[in-house]
């Protein structure tokens, strides 16, 4: 059986958390920007810790886990 969990996870958390696409946090003009499809350095590095956070929490301390086969 193979596991898809972390790979589902992944794929979510990486679309849903892309800087600009959904939200930008710290945006542009304010503390949170929704939906202008821009990006800054900062904003990728908070992000991507967000990101990692929920990763870890995800994989790691829930043990998300989808089996097909």
């Amino acid at each position: 059986m193979e596991d898809w969990g972390p790979v589902v996870i992944a794929v979510v958390l990486f679309v849903l958390l892309t800087p600009g696409l959904l939200f930008q946090l710290p945006g542009n003009n304010r503390m949170v920007d929704f939906g202008n499809m821009e990006t800054s350095g900062i904003s990728i590095f908070v992000h991507t810790i967000i990101y990692f956070g929920l990763i870890t929490i995800f994989l790691i301390a829930i043990g998300v886990h989808i089996y097909t086969g």
